[in-house]
């Protein structure tokens, strides 16, 4: 259950699912299925109660890289919703910045663990974007719809305090400490009985995995459409260039 890009730890009863595409850890679709693939294989492992995601580098993902190619957005988002169909409970390991698709990929899983000095923004409208991987459903599930959509139209960034005053983040911690609290999180969930882990969770995300399907189309139609516009171009440019977007409404 390892490649390049993607590692499998087995610690008791706990895998450690690690991304490794230091320092940003830019996803696209094939990184994306690589966790999904071991994801579900974590699920047929009757060894394994409960997941950790944590990533290689300077940050825990920065989202999609769109200096270059992004790829196919439609098979992105295809296995993007292969990750809500897992049945063992996850717990995402936080450290530096979740930005964009890389706080939709912290979403994904139940639990979050993170420092004041982590960072998140769902900063697509900054990009002059429509957000995407199903954040339009999974943010507000877990912090309400108010603070969702200030977030969702401002795309300011926020810290680690902001984020676990939201409840976006479980439990936060000293910096150097996020993961081995995950993993400790992790393990105080292994510790209880497996096949009502799963029955509980199944109860818990019913109609999750559907919610963001249908989430994901919406997010994509409108994605094409923005890519299209001047907004875009000049989001993307003054990202690029570390500058305030002057955008036009074209």
């Amino acid at each position: 259950m390892t490649s390049r890009e993607v590692s499998v730890e087995i610690d008791d009863h706990v895998a450690i699912v690690e991304i490794h595409r230091p320092p940003n850890n830019f996803f696209d679709a094939h990184l994306i299925r690589a966790i999904a693939d071991a994801y579900h294989q974590l699920d047929d492992d009757l060894g394994c109660r409960a997941i950790v995601l944590c990533a290689e580098g300077k940050h825990f993902c920065a989202g999609a890289d769109f200096s270059g190619p992004t790829g196919d957005a439609k098979e992105l988002y295809a296995q993007a919703i292969r990750l809500f169909h897992v049945r063992k409970p996850a717990v995402a390991a936080v450290h530096g910045a979740a930005i964009g698709g890389g706080l939709g990929l912290a979403l994904s899983t139940d639990f979050r663990v993170a420092s004041p000095s982590s960072r998140f923004a769902a900063n697509f409208s900054q990009l002059g974007f429509h957000p995407g991987f199903g954040i339009t459903v999974t943010l507000p599930r877990i912090v309400g719809q108010q603070k969702a959509l200030q977030w969702l139209l401002t795309g300011e960034r926020f810290d680690g305090n902001a984020a676990f005053a939201a409840g976006l983040v479980d439990e936060l911690v000293e910096d150097g400490e996020v993961r081995q609290v995950a993993v400790a999180f992790a393990h105080r969930i292994a510790t209880a009985a497996p096949l009502a882990l799963t029955s509980i969770r199944a109860t818990m995300r019913a109609g999750l995995a559907q919610a963001v399907a249908d989430a994901t189309t919406h997010e994509l139609s409108e994605q094409t459409r923005l890519q299209t516009t001047a907004d875009f171009r000049e989001g993307i440019a003054a990202a690029a260039q570390r500058r305030t977007p002057v955008f036009s409404g074209r």
